[in-house]
Protein backbone atom coordinates (compact mmCIF):
# COMPACT_ATOMS: atom_id res chain seq x y z
CA UNK A 1 0.00 0.00 0.00
CA UNK A 2 1.41 3.37 -0.94
CA UNK A 3 1.73 6.13 1.62
CA UNK A 4 -1.13 8.62 1.15
CA UNK A 5 1.08 11.36 2.55
CA UNK A 6 3.39 11.03 -0.41
CA UNK A 7 0.66 10.71 -2.97
CA UNK A 8 0.80 14.29 -4.20
CA UNK A 9 2.85 15.73 -7.01
CA UNK A 10 3.38 19.30 -8.12
CA UNK A 11 0.23 18.93 -10.25
CA UNK A 12 -1.87 17.73 -7.32
CA UNK A 13 -2.86 14.37 -5.84
CA UNK A 14 -1.46 11.61 -8.02
CA UNK A 15 -4.62 9.48 -7.74
CA UNK A 16 -7.34 12.08 -8.21
CA UNK A 17 -9.97 9.56 -9.31
CA UNK A 18 -9.59 7.57 -6.10
CA UNK A 19 -9.62 10.73 -4.00
CA UNK A 20 -12.81 12.00 -5.66
CA UNK A 21 -14.51 8.60 -5.36
CA UNK A 22 -13.68 8.43 -1.65
CA UNK A 23 -15.03 11.91 -0.98
CA UNK A 24 -18.17 11.05 -2.95
CA UNK A 25 -18.72 8.12 -0.60
CA UNK A 26 -18.25 10.54 2.30
CA UNK A 27 -20.92 12.80 0.76
CA UNK A 28 -23.26 9.81 0.48
CA UNK A 29 -23.14 9.60 4.28
CA UNK A 30 -24.71 13.05 4.51
CA UNK A 31 -27.47 12.22 2.04
CA UNK A 32 -28.36 8.83 3.52
CA UNK A 33 -28.56 10.22 7.06
CA UNK A 34 -30.68 13.14 5.85
CA UNK A 35 -33.31 11.24 3.84
CA UNK A 36 -33.16 7.67 5.12
CA UNK A 37 -34.90 8.48 8.40
CA UNK A 38 -37.87 10.42 6.98
CA UNK A 39 -39.78 7.38 5.58
CA UNK A 40 -39.56 5.50 8.91
CA UNK A 41 -40.84 8.26 11.20
CA UNK A 42 -44.27 6.59 11.25
CA UNK A 43 -42.67 3.25 12.10
CA UNK A 44 -40.67 4.85 14.92
CA UNK A 45 -43.86 6.45 16.27
CA UNK A 46 -45.68 3.12 16.27
CA UNK A 47 -42.86 0.99 17.67
CA UNK A 48 -41.90 3.44 20.42
CA UNK A 49 -45.55 4.29 21.22
CA UNK A 50 -44.83 7.98 20.76
CA UNK A 51 -46.83 10.72 19.09
CA UNK A 52 -45.86 11.88 15.58
CA UNK A 53 -45.14 15.34 17.00
CA UNK A 54 -42.64 13.92 19.50
CA UNK A 55 -41.02 11.71 16.87
CA UNK A 56 -40.63 14.69 14.52
CA UNK A 57 -37.92 15.91 16.89
CA UNK A 58 -35.70 13.19 15.43
CA UNK A 59 -35.60 15.38 12.30
CA UNK A 60 -35.75 18.77 14.03
CA UNK A 61 -32.89 17.99 16.41
CA UNK A 62 -30.78 16.80 13.50
CA UNK A 63 -31.32 20.08 11.63
CA UNK A 64 -30.60 22.15 14.74
CA UNK A 65 -27.35 20.29 15.34
CA UNK A 66 -26.37 20.84 11.70
CA UNK A 67 -27.05 24.57 11.90
CA UNK A 68 -25.11 24.88 15.14
CA UNK A 69 -22.05 22.81 14.26
CA UNK A 70 -21.41 23.10 10.52
CA UNK A 71 -19.84 26.61 10.42
CA UNK A 72 -17.57 25.83 13.39
CA UNK A 73 -16.44 22.52 11.91
CA UNK A 74 -15.81 24.24 8.58
CA UNK A 75 -13.58 26.79 10.32
CA UNK A 76 -11.68 24.01 12.12
CA UNK A 77 -11.09 22.34 8.75
CA UNK A 78 -9.66 25.61 7.42
CA UNK A 79 -7.23 25.85 10.33
CA UNK A 80 -6.19 22.28 11.07
CA UNK A 81 -5.59 18.97 9.32
CA UNK A 82 -8.66 18.37 7.18
CA UNK A 83 -8.25 14.61 7.41
CA UNK A 84 -8.25 14.69 11.21
CA UNK A 85 -11.29 16.96 11.35
CA UNK A 86 -13.09 14.71 8.84
CA UNK A 87 -12.29 11.61 10.89
CA UNK A 88 -13.44 13.33 14.08
CA UNK A 89 -16.78 14.19 12.48
CA UNK A 90 -17.19 10.64 11.19
CA UNK A 91 -16.43 9.30 14.68
CA UNK A 92 -19.21 11.46 16.16
CA UNK A 93 -21.59 10.28 13.42
CA UNK A 94 -20.63 6.66 14.15
CA UNK A 95 -21.42 7.07 17.85
CA UNK A 96 -24.77 8.60 16.94
CA UNK A 97 -25.62 5.80 14.50
CA UNK A 98 -24.65 3.10 16.99
CA UNK A 99 -26.69 4.73 19.76
CA UNK A 100 -29.73 4.99 17.47
CA UNK A 101 -29.33 1.33 16.46
CA UNK A 102 -29.18 0.12 20.08
CA UNK A 103 -31.72 2.30 21.88
CA UNK A 104 -35.49 1.95 22.14
CA UNK A 105 -35.82 5.25 23.99
CA UNK A 106 -37.08 8.28 22.07
CA UNK A 107 -35.01 10.78 24.10
CA UNK A 108 -31.84 8.77 23.41
CA UNK A 109 -32.82 8.46 19.74
CA UNK A 110 -33.09 12.26 19.57
CA UNK A 111 -29.63 12.55 21.19
CA UNK A 112 -28.33 10.15 18.55
CA UNK A 113 -29.80 12.31 15.81
CA UNK A 114 -28.09 15.35 17.32
CA UNK A 115 -24.77 13.53 17.03
CA UNK A 116 -25.59 12.55 13.44
CA UNK A 117 -26.20 16.23 12.67
CA UNK A 118 -22.44 16.72 12.53
CA UNK A 119 -22.54 14.87 9.20
CA UNK A 120 -23.70 18.03 7.39
CA UNK A 121 -20.14 19.37 7.74
CA UNK A 122 -18.70 16.46 5.73
CA UNK A 123 -19.51 18.03 2.38
CA UNK A 124 -17.82 21.41 3.05
CA UNK A 125 -14.75 19.57 4.35
CA UNK A 126 -14.75 17.47 1.18
CA UNK A 127 -14.78 20.63 -0.95
CA UNK A 128 -11.86 22.02 1.08
CA UNK A 129 -9.87 18.82 0.55
CA UNK A 130 -10.49 18.93 -3.19
CA UNK A 131 -9.25 22.52 -3.34
CA UNK A 132 -6.17 21.57 -1.34
CA UNK A 133 -5.30 18.46 -3.35
CA UNK A 134 -6.37 19.07 -6.95
CA UNK A 135 -5.06 21.45 -9.59
CA UNK A 136 -7.39 24.20 -10.70
CA UNK A 137 -8.19 22.59 -14.04
CA UNK A 138 -9.72 19.55 -12.28
CA UNK A 139 -11.35 21.25 -9.31
CA UNK A 140 -14.68 22.39 -10.78
CA UNK A 141 -15.35 19.01 -12.38
CA UNK A 142 -14.54 17.18 -9.16
CA UNK A 143 -16.80 19.47 -7.14
CA UNK A 144 -19.68 18.82 -9.54
CA UNK A 145 -19.28 15.05 -9.09
CA UNK A 146 -19.11 15.48 -5.31
CA UNK A 147 -22.26 17.60 -5.34
CA UNK A 148 -24.07 15.09 -7.54
CA UNK A 149 -23.40 12.43 -4.93
CA UNK A 150 -25.59 14.35 -2.47
CA UNK A 151 -28.67 14.15 -4.68
CA UNK A 152 -27.97 10.58 -5.76
CA UNK A 153 -27.39 9.53 -2.16
CA UNK A 154 -30.70 11.00 -1.09
CA UNK A 155 -32.55 8.91 -3.66
CA UNK A 156 -30.57 5.79 -2.83
CA UNK A 157 -31.25 6.33 0.87
CA UNK A 158 -34.97 6.18 0.16
CA UNK A 159 -34.64 3.06 -1.97
CA UNK A 160 -32.52 1.20 0.58
CA UNK A 161 -34.86 2.24 3.38
CA UNK A 162 -37.80 0.88 1.39
CA UNK A 163 -36.01 -2.45 0.92
CA UNK A 164 -35.06 -2.69 4.61
CA UNK A 165 -38.52 -1.83 5.93
CA UNK A 166 -40.57 -4.44 4.07
CA UNK A 167 -43.09 -6.18 6.27
CA UNK A 168 -42.97 -5.51 10.01
CA UNK A 169 -39.24 -4.78 10.21
CA UNK A 170 -37.97 -2.67 13.09
CA UNK A 171 -36.68 0.84 12.45
CA UNK A 172 -33.34 -0.14 14.01
CA UNK A 173 -32.37 -1.70 10.69
CA UNK A 174 -31.94 1.75 9.16
CA UNK A 175 -29.49 2.80 11.86
CA UNK A 176 -27.56 -0.47 11.70
CA UNK A 177 -27.14 0.29 8.00
CA UNK A 178 -25.78 3.78 8.75
CA UNK A 179 -23.48 2.31 11.42
CA UNK A 180 -21.91 -0.21 9.04
CA UNK A 181 -21.74 2.35 6.24
CA UNK A 182 -19.98 4.89 8.47
CA UNK A 183 -17.39 2.29 9.55
CA UNK A 184 -16.61 1.55 5.89
CA UNK A 185 -16.32 5.28 5.14
CA UNK A 186 -13.87 5.75 8.03
CA UNK A 187 -11.71 2.92 6.70
CA UNK A 188 -11.74 4.45 3.20
CA UNK A 189 -10.74 7.86 4.56
CA UNK A 190 -7.89 6.36 6.62
CA UNK A 191 -6.51 4.51 3.60
CA UNK A 192 -6.98 7.04 0.81
CA UNK A 193 -6.89 10.61 2.14
CA UNK A 194 -3.43 12.12 2.59
CA UNK A 195 -2.17 13.62 5.82
CA UNK A 196 -1.47 17.31 5.65
CA UNK A 197 -0.12 19.65 8.32
CA UNK A 198 -2.09 22.58 9.73
CA UNK A 199 -3.63 24.40 6.78
CA UNK A 200 -3.22 28.00 7.93
CA UNK A 201 -2.55 30.23 10.89
CA UNK A 202 -5.30 31.67 13.04
CA UNK A 203 -7.59 30.94 15.97
CA UNK A 204 -11.20 29.92 16.49
CA UNK A 205 -13.61 32.65 17.56
CA UNK A 206 -15.48 30.56 20.13
CA UNK A 207 -17.78 33.41 21.15
CA UNK A 208 -18.69 33.94 17.51
CA UNK A 209 -19.25 30.20 17.07
CA UNK A 210 -21.60 30.12 20.08
CA UNK A 211 -23.53 33.17 18.88
CA UNK A 212 -23.94 31.83 15.35
CA UNK A 213 -25.00 28.42 16.65
CA UNK A 214 -27.59 29.92 19.01
CA UNK A 215 -28.99 32.34 16.43
CA UNK A 216 -29.23 29.81 13.59
CA UNK A 217 -30.71 27.16 15.89
CA UNK A 218 -33.44 29.52 17.09
CA UNK A 219 -34.38 30.46 13.51
CA UNK A 220 -34.39 26.85 12.29
CA UNK A 221 -36.40 25.78 15.36
CA UNK A 222 -39.07 28.39 14.66
CA UNK A 223 -39.27 27.29 11.02
CA UNK A 224 -39.46 23.56 11.72
CA UNK A 225 -41.89 23.77 14.66
CA UNK A 226 -44.04 26.64 13.45
CA UNK A 227 -46.66 24.30 12.01
CA UNK A 228 -47.16 22.35 15.25
CA UNK A 229 -46.75 25.35 17.58
CA UNK A 230 -48.83 27.69 15.42
CA UNK A 231 -47.23 30.33 13.22
CA UNK A 232 -48.69 33.17 15.30
CA UNK A 233 -48.00 31.51 18.67
CA UNK A 234 -45.76 33.29 21.23
CA UNK A 235 -43.26 30.41 21.06
CA UNK A 236 -42.81 30.66 17.30
CA UNK A 237 -42.64 34.46 17.21
CA UNK A 238 -40.42 34.60 20.28
CA UNK A 239 -38.04 31.95 18.96
CA UNK A 240 -37.74 33.61 15.56
CA UNK A 241 -37.30 37.07 17.10
CA UNK A 242 -34.65 35.82 19.51
CA UNK A 243 -32.78 34.15 16.68
CA UNK A 244 -32.79 37.31 14.56
CA UNK A 245 -31.59 39.44 17.51
CA UNK A 246 -28.79 37.01 18.35
CA UNK A 247 -27.68 36.87 14.72
CA UNK A 248 -27.63 40.68 14.65
CA UNK A 249 -25.41 40.73 17.76
CA UNK A 250 -23.25 38.02 16.21
CA UNK A 251 -22.77 40.14 13.09
CA UNK A 252 -21.77 43.12 15.23
CA UNK A 253 -19.28 40.95 17.15
CA UNK A 254 -17.74 39.41 14.04
CA UNK A 255 -17.19 42.80 12.42
CA UNK A 256 -15.03 43.81 15.38
CA UNK A 257 -13.23 40.52 15.96
CA UNK A 258 -9.57 40.29 14.95
CA UNK A 259 -9.98 36.63 13.98
CA UNK A 260 -13.70 36.18 13.21
CA UNK A 261 -15.28 32.78 12.76
CA UNK A 262 -16.76 34.02 9.48
CA UNK A 263 -15.62 37.13 7.67
CA UNK A 264 -18.63 39.46 7.48
CA UNK A 265 -16.85 41.27 4.67
CA UNK A 266 -16.82 38.02 2.72
CA UNK A 267 -20.48 37.25 3.48
CA UNK A 268 -21.67 40.73 2.53
CA UNK A 269 -19.90 40.82 -0.84
CA UNK A 270 -22.55 40.94 -3.54
CA UNK A 271 -21.61 37.65 -5.29
CA UNK A 272 -21.49 35.67 -2.01
CA UNK A 273 -24.67 37.25 -0.65
CA UNK A 274 -26.70 36.62 -3.81
CA UNK A 275 -25.27 33.12 -4.21
CA UNK A 276 -26.27 32.18 -0.65
CA UNK A 277 -29.76 33.61 -1.18
CA UNK A 278 -30.03 31.56 -4.37
CA UNK A 279 -28.89 28.52 -2.36
CA UNK A 280 -31.78 29.01 0.07
CA UNK A 281 -34.14 28.90 -2.93
CA UNK A 282 -32.48 25.79 -4.35
CA UNK A 283 -32.78 24.14 -0.93
CA UNK A 284 -36.53 24.76 -1.00
CA UNK A 285 -36.71 23.25 -4.48
CA UNK A 286 -35.08 20.04 -3.24
CA UNK A 287 -37.76 19.48 -0.61
CA UNK A 288 -40.64 20.63 -2.81
CA UNK A 289 -39.56 17.91 -5.24
CA UNK A 290 -38.69 15.23 -2.67
CA UNK A 291 -41.65 15.62 -0.28
CA UNK A 292 -44.18 16.71 -2.90
CA UNK A 293 -43.44 13.85 -5.29
CA UNK A 294 -43.33 11.22 -2.54
CA UNK A 295 -46.70 12.14 -1.03
CA UNK A 296 -48.32 12.65 -4.43
CA UNK A 297 -47.47 9.22 -5.85
CA UNK A 298 -48.34 7.52 -2.54
CA UNK A 299 -51.82 9.09 -2.45
CA UNK A 300 -54.33 6.30 -1.78
CA UNK A 301 -57.02 5.18 -4.24
CA UNK A 302 -60.08 7.35 -3.97
CA UNK A 303 -58.17 10.59 -3.61
CA UNK A 304 -58.66 11.35 -7.29
CA UNK A 305 -54.94 11.64 -8.06
CA UNK A 306 -51.67 9.83 -7.42
CA UNK A 307 -50.94 6.14 -7.90
CA UNK A 308 -51.19 4.49 -4.46
CA UNK A 309 -47.50 3.60 -4.50
CA UNK A 310 -45.78 1.98 -1.52
CA UNK A 311 -42.64 3.54 0.01
CA UNK A 312 -40.50 1.09 -1.98
CA UNK A 313 -42.53 1.60 -5.16
CA UNK A 314 -42.33 5.37 -4.86
CA UNK A 315 -38.58 5.18 -4.32
CA UNK A 316 -37.73 2.74 -7.12
CA UNK A 317 -40.24 3.78 -9.76
CA UNK A 318 -40.62 7.52 -9.24
CA UNK A 319 -37.60 8.84 -7.28
CA UNK A 320 -34.70 6.64 -8.37
CA UNK A 321 -34.83 7.65 -12.09
CA UNK A 322 -34.54 11.29 -11.08
CA UNK A 323 -31.72 10.55 -8.65
CA UNK A 324 -29.77 8.64 -11.33
CA UNK A 325 -30.40 11.36 -13.91
CA UNK A 326 -29.30 13.96 -11.39
CA UNK A 327 -26.04 12.15 -10.69
CA UNK A 328 -25.25 11.74 -14.39
CA UNK A 329 -26.10 15.40 -14.95
CA UNK A 330 -23.79 16.46 -12.14
CA UNK A 331 -20.92 14.37 -13.52
CA UNK A 332 -21.35 15.92 -16.97
CA UNK A 333 -21.87 19.43 -15.59
CA UNK A 334 -18.27 19.72 -14.41
CA UNK A 335 -17.11 19.82 -18.01
CA UNK A 336 -19.59 22.59 -18.82
CA UNK A 337 -18.71 24.56 -15.67
CA UNK A 338 -15.09 24.52 -16.82
CA UNK A 339 -16.05 25.63 -20.32
CA UNK A 340 -18.92 28.07 -19.82
CA UNK A 341 -18.69 29.00 -16.14
CA UNK A 342 -20.74 28.07 -13.08
CA UNK A 343 -23.10 31.01 -13.53
CA UNK A 344 -24.19 29.94 -17.02
CA UNK A 345 -24.64 26.32 -15.96
CA UNK A 346 -26.74 27.41 -13.00
CA UNK A 347 -28.96 29.59 -15.19
CA UNK A 348 -29.59 26.66 -17.53
CA UNK A 349 -30.25 24.37 -14.58
CA UNK A 350 -32.72 26.76 -13.00
CA UNK A 351 -34.54 27.10 -16.32
CA UNK A 352 -34.76 23.31 -16.46
CA UNK A 353 -36.19 23.33 -12.94
CA UNK A 354 -38.87 25.83 -13.89
CA UNK A 355 -39.96 23.57 -16.75
CA UNK A 356 -39.89 20.42 -14.59
CA UNK A 357 -41.95 21.90 -11.76
CA UNK A 358 -44.48 23.50 -14.13
CA UNK A 359 -44.98 20.12 -15.80
CA UNK A 360 -45.48 18.50 -12.39
CA UNK A 361 -48.08 21.10 -11.51
CA UNK A 362 -50.19 20.74 -14.67
CA UNK A 363 -49.32 17.33 -16.18
CA UNK A 364 -49.36 14.48 -13.66
CA UNK A 365 -52.09 12.04 -14.70
CA UNK A 366 -49.76 9.25 -15.88
CA UNK A 367 -46.70 7.76 -14.12
CA UNK A 368 -44.40 8.50 -17.06
CA UNK A 369 -45.36 12.18 -16.91
CA UNK A 370 -44.40 12.42 -13.25
CA UNK A 371 -41.16 10.50 -13.84
CA UNK A 372 -40.17 12.71 -16.79
CA UNK A 373 -40.91 15.93 -14.90
CA UNK A 374 -39.12 14.58 -11.83
CA UNK A 375 -36.02 13.91 -13.94
CA UNK A 376 -36.01 17.57 -15.03
CA UNK A 377 -36.45 18.78 -11.44
CA UNK A 378 -33.60 16.54 -10.26
CA UNK A 379 -31.36 17.74 -13.07
CA UNK A 380 -31.97 21.29 -11.83
CA UNK A 381 -31.07 20.37 -8.26
CA UNK A 382 -27.90 18.55 -9.34
CA UNK A 383 -26.73 21.35 -11.63
CA UNK A 384 -27.37 23.89 -8.89
CA UNK A 385 -25.61 21.79 -6.25
CA UNK A 386 -22.53 21.66 -8.48
CA UNK A 387 -22.56 25.28 -9.61
CA UNK A 388 -23.38 27.09 -6.35
CA UNK A 389 -20.34 25.86 -4.38
CA UNK A 390 -18.20 26.58 -7.44
CA UNK A 391 -19.37 30.21 -7.35
CA UNK A 392 -18.55 30.40 -3.64
CA UNK A 393 -15.12 28.81 -3.97
CA UNK A 394 -14.22 31.19 -6.80
CA UNK A 395 -15.03 34.17 -4.59
CA UNK A 396 -13.11 33.29 -1.39
CA UNK A 397 -9.52 32.78 -0.36
CA UNK A 398 -8.24 29.21 -0.04
CA UNK A 399 -8.08 29.40 3.76
CA UNK A 400 -11.76 30.44 3.88
CA UNK A 401 -13.05 27.55 1.76
CA UNK A 402 -14.31 25.40 4.63
CA UNK A 403 -16.26 28.04 6.49
CA UNK A 404 -17.55 29.70 3.29
CA UNK A 405 -18.92 26.43 1.88
CA UNK A 406 -20.27 25.59 5.34
CA UNK A 407 -22.31 28.80 5.35
CA UNK A 408 -23.50 27.90 1.86
CA UNK A 409 -24.53 24.46 3.14
CA UNK A 410 -26.41 26.09 6.01
CA UNK A 411 -28.24 28.28 3.48
CA UNK A 412 -29.35 25.10 1.72
CA UNK A 413 -30.47 23.59 5.04
CA UNK A 414 -32.51 26.70 5.88
CA UNK A 415 -34.16 26.50 2.47
CA UNK A 416 -35.01 22.84 2.99
CA UNK A 417 -36.47 23.63 6.44
CA UNK A 418 -38.65 26.39 4.98
CA UNK A 419 -39.91 24.08 2.24
CA UNK A 420 -40.62 21.27 4.72
CA UNK A 421 -42.65 23.68 6.85
CA UNK A 422 -44.64 24.91 3.83
CA UNK A 423 -45.29 21.35 2.66
CA UNK A 424 -46.46 20.38 6.16
CA UNK A 425 -48.99 23.22 6.11
CA UNK A 426 -50.27 22.37 2.62
CA UNK A 427 -50.48 18.63 3.25
CA UNK A 428 -52.23 19.30 6.55
CA UNK A 429 -55.29 20.50 4.63
CA UNK A 430 -58.06 17.95 4.39
CA UNK A 431 -60.96 17.63 1.99
CA UNK A 432 -63.28 14.61 2.29
CA UNK A 433 -60.58 12.78 4.25
CA UNK A 434 -57.87 13.39 1.65
CA UNK A 435 -55.32 16.09 0.91
CA UNK A 436 -56.78 18.13 -1.97
CA UNK A 437 -54.96 17.91 -5.28
CA UNK A 438 -54.61 21.70 -5.22
CA UNK A 439 -52.12 21.36 -2.36
CA UNK A 440 -49.73 19.46 -4.61
CA UNK A 441 -50.31 21.90 -7.45
CA UNK A 442 -49.27 24.73 -5.11
CA UNK A 443 -46.18 22.80 -3.94
CA UNK A 444 -44.99 22.21 -7.49
CA UNK A 445 -45.84 25.78 -8.51
CA UNK A 446 -43.74 27.05 -5.60
CA UNK A 447 -40.90 24.86 -6.87
CA UNK A 448 -41.13 26.61 -10.24
CA UNK A 449 -41.28 30.06 -8.60
CA UNK A 450 -38.23 29.43 -6.40
CA UNK A 451 -36.26 28.06 -9.35
CA UNK A 452 -37.13 31.16 -11.34
CA UNK A 453 -36.15 33.41 -8.44
CA UNK A 454 -32.81 31.59 -8.09
CA UNK A 455 -32.21 32.10 -11.81
CA UNK A 456 -32.91 35.83 -11.41
CA UNK A 457 -30.52 36.19 -8.45
CA UNK A 458 -27.68 34.50 -10.31
CA UNK A 459 -28.40 36.51 -13.46
CA UNK A 460 -27.84 39.79 -11.59
CA UNK A 461 -24.62 38.51 -9.98
CA UNK A 462 -22.28 40.02 -12.52
CA UNK A 463 -19.02 40.61 -10.70
CA UNK A 464 -15.82 39.27 -12.34
CA UNK A 465 -14.59 36.01 -10.85
CA UNK A 466 -11.54 36.22 -8.62
CA UNK A 467 -8.49 34.21 -9.63
CA UNK A 468 -8.20 30.94 -7.74
CA UNK A 469 -5.58 30.98 -5.01
CA UNK A 470 -3.59 27.86 -4.27
CA UNK A 471 -3.29 26.43 -0.76
CA UNK A 472 0.44 27.22 -0.65
CA UNK A 473 -0.23 30.83 -1.59
CA UNK A 474 -2.85 31.04 1.15
CA UNK A 475 -0.41 29.78 3.75
CA UNK A 476 2.26 32.26 2.62
CA UNK A 477 -0.26 35.09 2.78
CA UNK A 478 -1.36 34.04 6.26
CA UNK A 479 2.26 33.94 7.52
CA UNK A 480 3.01 37.32 6.05
CA UNK A 481 -0.08 38.69 7.78
CA UNK A 482 1.01 37.25 11.12
CA UNK A 483 4.52 38.67 10.75
CA UNK A 484 3.03 42.07 9.94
Amino acid sequence: MSDPEAARTDNGYERPGLLIATLCVVALTVAVLQTGVVPVLGVISRQLHASPVDVSWAVTANLLAAAASTPLIGRLADLYSKKRVLLAVLAVVLVGSLLAALTSSLPLLIVARVLQGASYALYPIGVSILREELPEDRLMRAMAVLSGSLGFGGGMGLVVTGLLMRGDAGYHRVFWLTTVFTVLVIIAVLVVLPKRPRSSEGTVDWAGAAGLALGLSAVVLAITQGHSWGWASPRTIGCMSAGVVVLGLWWWWERRSRHPLVSTTMLSRRPILLTNLATVLVGTGLYFAFLGLTDFVEAPPGSGYGFGATVLGASVMFLLPGALAGFLTAVASGRYIDRYGARTVLLVGAGTGVVGFVLLAVWHDQPWQVIAAGVLANAYISLAYGALPALVVREVEADETGVATSMNAIARTIGSSIAAAIVAVLLGRSQHGHVPESSFTIIFALGAITAGAAMLLIAITRSPLRPMESEDAAQSRAMNHEWG
